[in-house]
């Protein structure tokens, strides 16, 4: 296990895997120095956008991006930070580690909301899976009552099903 987060609960090697996904490469050919990095900064590759600096032509890491988008509008505390369950490790562990060192504060956020997702059919609603479905496609199906009475009916932290079926 790695040192705990902001849950308390110790980190395993399987949930920083699974947490980074892709990003998180095989261990051989990591630049890692400790399982827990990740990545401020990131060589592109061709046909992705770059930018010059210090460390070769590349783009910020998706966690910086966040981190600076939100520092930039809303300032150097965030009263509620908000997100799909997902997020919540590594990315808004992440965004934490780094806000909260860049502007010297104890705490950056001070509520975070976790929302479910949306399944279509069982699989959470993906433009990769190909399973994404509009309003206006579920509005040939359904009317425009019944989708607010679904939606107000399910709870904001719950995964929710939805079926034309």
């Amino acid at each position: 296990p790695t040192p705990a987060g902001r849950g308390g609960a110790a980190t395993t090697a399987a949930e920083m895997a699974e947490g980074e996904g892709a990003l998180a490469g095989s261990s051989s050919g990591s630049e890692k120095r400790n399982p827990n990095d990740f990545a401020l900064w990131k060589a592109s590759k061709a046909g992705e956008p770059a930018w010059d600096s210090p460390f070769g032509p590349g783009r910020p890491g998706w966690h910086i991006e966040c981190s600076v988008v939100a520092g930039d509008i809303l300032g150097e505390n965030l009263d509620i930070h908000a997100g799909g369950e997902d997020l919540k490790f590594p990315h808004h562990d992440n965004e934490l580690a780094q806000s909260e060192a860049c502007f010297g504060c104890q705490q950056w956020v001070n509520y975070f909301t976790h929302t479910g997702h949306l399944h279509i059919e069982g699989l959470k609603m993906s433009k990769s899976l190909k399973n994404f479905i509009t309003i206006r496609q579920a509005l040939e199906h359904n009317t425009a009552r019944q989708l607010r009475i679904m939606f107000l009916l399910q709870g904001w932290d719950q995964p929710m099903n939805y079926s034309d079926q």
